[in-house]
């Protein structure tokens, strides 16, 4: 009766059917209230929801012949795709032999075919054991030409407590451990679903990611007080890159890759007191033709065109078989330069000086294990006391316009370079130096990203927003704390 009287009314709304006005309105009545039946049986509760819609990271951990997993105590693994159903060893090794897998399951071995899919996971929090190092979520290990392949399955808030630490170290101020974590869950959501068996890779080529040993509470409470908080320009998630060290200005998006991005234009930066703020590197003859085996070595350096930034955009090596041009980005991956905001001059070793840049000391060393402590004890002692920060320098390298000529016979060629890394998006230690200033993780981000919002992630951002997203996070249990003083609104990037 109430299905007919449905159709009755939707088939001729004017005239509402063959139906009286008040059977009309208890039709609708009963609609309503069995409406509200269906949504409170058939609706998740909110927090099954919120733990629902956090997205999933895929993360390749390791491409390699064999492998070794180990539980973590008396927690046992969960292991499935072996023969006789899941598994619950203490240990598990997996190695390619030929055309088989080979897998060793608490020292009994057997033979696979190499397509299985293999699936390990458990209950302890502490994670999973694979090599040196401990993962949370899910690994899933697959061969793929001739290696195996070991993918990492986790929410994306749970990977960014370690990318977190990974990246940063975790003794620095809070607001940019929270820039870093929101930067990196936006870089993490815009790589998803771009087809494949991951998403992002746990090295320098997406971010750096190691697993439970970089997380600390620090890192944690930077994630957790940003939850699902991302970058949007125009409706879609940026393309949020960041670098070690600008060397006093970021370049522009357009002058590294082929795309200009809007919101990556280049912006003074506040990384004065970065050990690789300014550095050297010396190059002999031997390493010189090693690297530059078409030219049989160097001889002289030509800089055609620079960005304006400063930084190298074409050079012409010229050594004694012959010249070479070649992009900034080219030359500074063959003599393994820290950035391409550099300037060359061909010394002879008697003249080569002790340079010392004045560099502020801060709280991080190699200990921390994250990139930047890595990059830090790589770079020489330097002394020095703290400059100004509020006032980022100018490039200290030759004009934009001119072109330099060196000329050497046997001499060293050095390098006097500024920052480290491709020198767009968010300078890491700027973001630092900006923290240290007083700023908050949202003005920091806009200082970087210009014209970016900081909003709740939604689905549809996954690849464009569709509708302006609510101001609450979509995937938490708790509304969020606020941290700093600007607000979403009166934000305004530091300039």
């Amino acid at each position: 009766m109430l299905l007919r009287a449905h159709a009755a009314i939707w088939l001729n709304p004017g005239t509402g059917g063959t139906l009286s006005r008040p059977l009309i309105s208890s039709v609708r009545r009963a609609s309503t209230a069995v409406g509200l039946l269906l949504v409170a049986v058939i609706a998740p509760s909110p927090m099954a929801l919120a733990r629902g819609r956090e997205p999933q990271m895929r993360v390749l951990l390791l491409e390699n012949n064999q492998v070794s997993l180990l539980s973590d105590g008396a927690q046992p693994l969960r292991v499935q795709g072996l023969p006789g159903g899941e598994r619950q060893p203490q240990r598990l090794q997996l190695s390619l032999q030929g055309t088989r897998l080979r897998a060793t399951v608490d020292g009994q071995s057997m033979l696979l075919a190499p397509s299985t899919l293999v699936t390990v996971q458990n209950d302890d929090s502490r994670g999973i054991w694979l090599g040196s190092r401990r993962y949370r979520g899910v690994l899933r290990i697959s061969g793929r030409g001739g290696n195996l392949r070991v993918v990492n399955s986790l929410g994306v808030e749970t990977y960014l407590d370690s990318v977190v630490g990974s990246e940063m170290p975790h003794r620095w101020p809070l607001a940019a451990l929270q820039a870093q974590a929101v930067a990196a869950r936006t870089y993490a959501l815009k790589q998803r679903g771009r087809g494949g068996a991951w998403d992002v890779k746990a090295t320098v080529a997406s971010q750096v990611y190691r697993g439970v040993e970089s997380e600390t509470p620090s890192t944690r409470k930077a994630v957790a007080s940003t939850r699902s908080l991302v970058l949007v320009h125009g409706g879609r998630l940026i393309d949020a890159v960041f670098h070690s060290s600008s060397g006093g200005v970021t370049e522009a998006s357009g002058m590294v890759w082929r795309r200009q991005f809007p919101y990556l234009v280049s912006v003074p930066d506040h990384d004065q007191h970065s050990p690789v703020h300014r550095w050297e590197q010396w190059f002999d003859p031997a390493g010189l033709r090693q690297r530059l085996p078409e030219t049989g070595g160097l001889q002289a350096v030509e800089v055609l065109s620079r960005s304006s930034s400063g930084r190298v955009r074409q050079a012409r090596v010229r050594g004694p078989g012959g010249s070479l041009v070649l992009s900034g980005s080219e030359l500074r991956k063959r003599l393994g330069l820290k950035s391409t905001l550099v300037d060359f001059e061909m010394v002879t070793g008697r003249q080569r000086p002790s340079l010392e840049f004045p560099v502020r000391r801060v709280n991080a060393t190699a200990s921390g294990g994250s990139r930047i402590d890595r990059i830090t004890a790589s770079v020489a002692r330097q002394r020095g006391g703290r400059p100004p920060l509020l006032a980022a320098p100018p490039p200290l390298l030759v004009s934009k316009t001119s072109v330099r000529r060196w000329s050497a016979g046997g001499l060293q060629l050095l390098v006097k370079g500024q920052g480290y890394g491709h020198g767009v998006g968010m300078s890491q230690w700027g973001a630092h130096g900006l923290a240290e200033q007083g700023a908050d993780f949202r003005s920091i981000l806009h200082h970087y990203y210009r014209g970016a919002e900081v909003i709740p992630y939604r689905p549809h951002h996954d690849p464009s927003l569709a509708l302006k997203p609510p101001t609450k996070p979509l995937w938490r249990d708790m509304p969020i704390s606020p941290f700093g003083t600007v607000s979403l609104s009166s934000a305004k990037p530091f300039q």
